[in-house]
C-alpha cells in the first residue's frame, strides 16, 4: 500500500509526459518529470518518498524530507495563519501544525519540535504532543548528564522532555519549579530508567553539587537588596514561589551561607552581612 508520509522503493510502471508512475504492484503514483533520474525506465526501481500535493493529490518525490510519518524532528516555522503553523519540511509542500496540537503558540522563523500523524482525512499533519512518539531505549544510565527538549508541562505529572530529541524523559512535578517552559533546551539528570526504558529526569544536580549553585543564586538574591523579607521558616508554597526551591533545597543553601559567614537571619528576613 502507498501510504503519505513513507519513503518506499517502487518500479516505474510506465513512463508519460508528465512524469513516471511508480507502483508497488497494485496501485501508481506520479513522480513529476523534473524529478525523473535521465534514462530511467520502465521496470527501473527508485526510492521516493509519498506525500499530498496541493489538490490533495498523491505524489512522489525522489527530496529527502525532513521528517517522515511518525518520526520526530525539528522543523522551522514558515508562516503563521488562522488555522495554524506551516512548517518546512524540505519539500515543496509544507507541513501543517494546526492550533489544537500546540503546546505553545510559536511564530515564524521559530524551531520546533514536532512528530508527523495522519489526521482523520489522511493528511499529514504535525503535533507539538510527541510523547508517543518517542523512543524508550535510551543508552543512558542512573546520574548520567542529558540533553533534550522540553515539550509539554502537566501540573499533575511534571515536564515531559524529549532527550536527544528522540528518548522520552520526565521531570517529575515534585521536581519542577517552572525552570522552563515548552520549547526550550534543558541539561537534565538521570535519576532513574524505568522498566519500559523511559527515563526519570531532574533538573538539578545530585544535592551535595546543587548546592553551592542554590547558595550563588539565594545570596544573589539577597545582594540584589540586602535582604530577603523571610526566611527558611516560611512555608514551603512561599519559597518555592520566591527562589524556585524545595523548603529542603533552600534550607541548605541558607546553611551553606551561613557557614560561610554571607548572610544572618532575623526574624523578618535574611540579611547580607557586611563584608567589613
Amino acid at each position: 500500500m502507498i501510504e503519505p508520509g513513507k519513503t518506499m522503493v517502487l518500479t516505474i510502471s510506465r513512463t508519460a509526459p508528465q512524469g513516471a508512475y511508480l507502483s508497488d504492484g497494485e496501485q501508481d503514483v506520479l513522480l513529476p518529470a523534473k524529478q525523473v533520474p535521465e534514462g530511467a525506465k520502465a521496470g527501473d526501481e527508485l526510492e521516493v518518498y509519498i506525500y499530498r500535493d496541493s489538490k490533495d493529490r498523491l505524489i512522489s518525490t525522489v527530496n529527502r524530507p525532513l521528517i517522515r510519518l511518525h518520526e520526530v524532528s525539528r522543523l522551522r516555522v514558515k508562516e503563521m495563519t488562522r488555522i495554524g503553523a506551516f512548517l518546512d519540511m524540505g519539500l515543496e509542500r509544507d507541513l501543517l501544525l494546526p492550533f489544537h496540537e500546540m503546546t505553545k503558540k510559536p511564530e515564524t522563523g521559530d524551531e520546533v519540535l514536532v512528530a508527523m500523524y495522519t489526521d482523520k482525512s489522511g493528511r499529514l499533519c504535525a503535533t507539538e504532543k510527541v510523547y508517543k512518539y518517542l523512543k524508550a531505549d535510551a543508552p543512558y544510565n542512573k546520574d548520567d548528564e542529558v540533553t533534550g527538549t522540553l515539550y509539554e508541562v502537566s501540573r499533575n505529572f511534571g515536564a515531559f522532555v524529549a532527550v536527544d530529541d528522540l528518548y522520552s524523559g520526565l521531570v517529575p512535578a515534585r521536581e519542577f519549579g517552572n525552570e522552563a517552559e515548552p520549547g526550550d533546551t534543558v541539561v537534565c539528570r538521570v535519576t532513574s530508567v524505568q522498566e519500559d526504558g523511559r527515563l526519570n529526569l531532574s533538573l538539578r544536580k545530585k544535592a551535595y553539587l546543587q548546592m553551592n549553585d542554590d547558595a550563588d543564586r539565594i545570596f544573589d538574591m539577597i545582594a540584589w537588596d540586602g535582604h530577603i523579607p523571610f526566611t527558611d521558616k516560611a512555608t514551603p508554597e512561599l519559597i518555592k514561589e520566591k527562589t524556585g526551591l524545595s523548603k529542603a533545597a533552600f534550607k541548605r543553601a541558607v546553611g551553606h551561607l551561613l557557614k560561610a559567614g554571607k548572610i544572618y537571619i532575623k526574624e523578618d528576613g535574611i540579611y547580607e552581612r557586611d563584608k567589613d
